[in-house]
């Protein structure tokens, strides 16, 4: 007699994009104990912040010199795998997880890394244009907010034909209406630019790399 598992488990692609910011996590919390690494231990979070984050002036920088070197360019994704403190790790690591999960029982798992991959590259990108900005872009929500946009895009379809469709943008008003109080409050900066370029990328690419998608944009193409 076979048993049903009543908790579906994790698209592979999931683990694997979570997996890396959950591995630097204990990392940095065992070398913040002193259990591993020497005592420069303590500073292995702003060691890893100031070797992978997205720098906007070197983007700027490349763009005018022409030069395009890939160590430099790899900062546009491998931002997101490093959090700047172990509240943000938190977030970032649930809202992938459940997203991921939802989104991932649905699109093909080269469609979610698509989707993650390329919220991150626009966010960084969209980031820079930001007139005078100055601070280092680091941690996942830019990519995660990729995949809220794809889920979105899921509830906006489910609800097509519903006089509806609106409610689908609720968690994403709702998520940016916080963070736009806290830079409000506290002066967090305009790293929610890069996350709402994070959200409107996934968003469109679902148009495309979801089930159907390059098939239903033609039909709507079509009716117009």
């Amino acid at each position: 007699m076979q048993h049903e598992n009543p908790v579906n488990p994790l698209p592979m692609v999931v683990w694997l994009l979570a997996l890396p910011m959950v591995a630097l996590e204990l990392v940095f919390a065992l070398g913040q104990i002193g259990l591993i690494g020497d005592p420069a231990a303590i500073g292995w979070r702003v060691q890893a912040m100031e070797r992978f984050a997205f720098f906007p002036q070197i983007l700027q920088a490349m763009w005018e010199a022409g030069d395009w070197p890939l160590v430099q360019l790899m900062r546009m994704i491998t931002y997101v795998f490093v959090q700047g403190s172990v509240t943000q790790a938190v977030f970032v690591v649930a809202i992938l997880l459940a997203l991921g999960k939802m989104v991932g029982e649905v699109f093909h798992p080269a469609a979610v890394l698509a989707v993650f991959v390329l919220s991150a590259v626009v966010g960084a990108i969209v980031y820079t244009c930001v007139p005078g900005v100055r601070v280092p872009l680091i941690g996942g929500f830019p990519a995660v907010y990729g995949l809220i946009g794809a889920f979105t895009f899921l509830l906006w379809v489910k609800l097509a034909g519903s006089g509806a469709q609106y409610r689908a943008f609720s968690l994403i008003g709702l998520l940016l209406a916080v963070q736009l109080l806290f830079a409000a409050l506290f002066g967090t900066g305009f790293s929610w630019v890069a996350d709402l370029a994070g959200f409107v990328t996934g968003f469109a690419l679902s148009f495309v790399v979801s089930p159907g998608g390059p098939q239903r944009m033609l039909a709507r193409i079509r009716q117009r």
